[in-house]
């Protein structure tokens, strides 16, 4: 009689959930590959048995070894074997999403998490933490901009805020994206927490996800993300967060999110969850028609202009001008270019110094040959915009 009542109980949840969700039957499905954890095939499958428990509108299909389970299993003994068919059961349609570790991502996709800010608990999308989206660090830098907002549009945010975390090659970035929201590609820039704003993001900004996506280069956010993870831990169990996420690219047609060889069951449960969602949402629908739309107000042409190896330099000889003393600073000058600004300023006959300020690279000038340098440095777009007097 029992087995009876709990029968019927789990029909009326079920009609519940397809109820609340819309998903009468087509649940999405999200493969899982169980081999290849630090902790453990055991602690894979626990994560995936956390997530089944806890989100009833996805169905989850673990590829690995035999192991007491009630989910369904896909058996394979390799890595090399698991991976193969995680791919074939991506191309034929019976996944929709996968999550798994280890994977070779082609040169153009790379990866974006997502991970829960302590002290306000807030959740920020990492662009990007694994793979490489271009040789070139700026280049690379603009298309992971691109990547987390695809991501966050599929995820349901439609009009993602976005910050750039102040690393090398920043402001060349923030150069490109606002000449491709001038293009017409429709950017909503994010605000730093701290006084001074702009969109170029420090660490306070991580730590009180002032945006909802943070760009940043891959090696950066490989680190962000381990440490976003497990600063709990001491670093051996990843425990908090959404995992590595989603592979992201031009013409990228699968949906395959990462986790660490380090991700505890936690993170196995979140990751999932968000394979599904990206999957819901559309993700690689939205990176198609987000790329169209970006091409249109001229990426491609903004893309190129980056790379070319000769964008600032400054071909005749310079003769600096005589020394002054220098007090006054310009700021938002991308650290690459910081020396080419310099030499731009000498051609003019303004005697100029680098340096660093307490909120990045900046260039010193004599006070009477500030507003002229200023304008200099405006022509020449090493800066996008007059700066405010920073502080620290």
């Amino acid at each position: 009689m029992n087995d009876i009542k709990n029968m019927i109980g789990e029909v009326f949840n079920e009609v519940a959930d397809a109820i609340l969700t819309g998903d009468f039957g087509n649940k999405v499905k999200v493969g899982l590959t169980t081999l290849g954890s630090e902790h453990g095939t055991e602690e894979l499958v626990k994560g995936a048995e956390l997530a089944a428990n806890k989100y009833k509108d996805f169905e989850i299909v673990l590829i690995g070894p035999k192991v007491d389970t009630s989910l369904r299993i896909v058996e394979v003994d390799s890595e090399e074997d698991m991976h193969k068919k995680m791919d074939e059961m991506l191309d034929a349609g019976e996944l929709d999403a996968a999550v798994t570790m280890h994977y070779s991502f082609p040169i153009g996709v790379s990866t974006v998490g997502k991970v829960i800010t302590p002290g306000l608990g807030k959740e920020l999308i990492l662009a990007t933490t694994t793979g490489t989206s271009s040789t070139n660090r700026v280049e690379g830098m603009v298309k992971n901009a691109l990547y987390g907002i695809i991501t966050a549009k599929a995820l349901g945010i439609e009009n993602p805020a976005v910050g750039i975390l102040n690393v090398d090659g920043a402001r060349q970035v923030e150069r490109a994206l606002k000449e491709l929201k001038s293009g017409g590609y429709d950017i909503n820039f994010a605000e730093s927490v701290r006084s001074d704003g702009g969109c170029i993001m420090r660490g306070n900004d991580l730590l009180a996800a002032a945006s909802d996506v943070m760009v940043m280069d891959t090696l950066t956010g490989n680190i962000m993300m381990k440490v976003f993870s497990a600063y709990t831990t001491g670093g051996s169990y990843e425990s908090l967060g959404y995992g590595y996420g989603p592979g992201v690219g031009d013409d990228y047609d699968k949906i395959i999110c990462i986790l660490s060889r380090a991700s505890g069951a936690p993170v196995v449960c979140e990751a999932l969850r968000y394979a599904a969602s990206c999957a819901k949402g559309k993700l690689t629908q939205v990176a198609k028609e987000e790329f169209a739309k970006a091409r249109k107000a001229g990426l491609d042409d903004i893309l190129k202009g980056l790379t070319a190896e000769t964008k600032k330099a400054v071909e005749e000889e310079i003769i600096m001008p005589d020394k002054k003393v220098v007090t006054k600073s310009i700021a938002g000058i991308d650290i690459l270019e910081l020396d080419d600004a310099v030499g731009v300023l000498a051609k003019a006959g303004i005697y100029s110094e680098s340096g660093m300020g307490c909120t990045g690279p900046i260039v010193l000038t004599a006070d009477e040959d500030y507003d002229k340098a200023v304008e200099i440095l405006l022509e020449n777009k090493f800066i996008t915009e007059r700066p405010l007097d920073s502080n620290c």
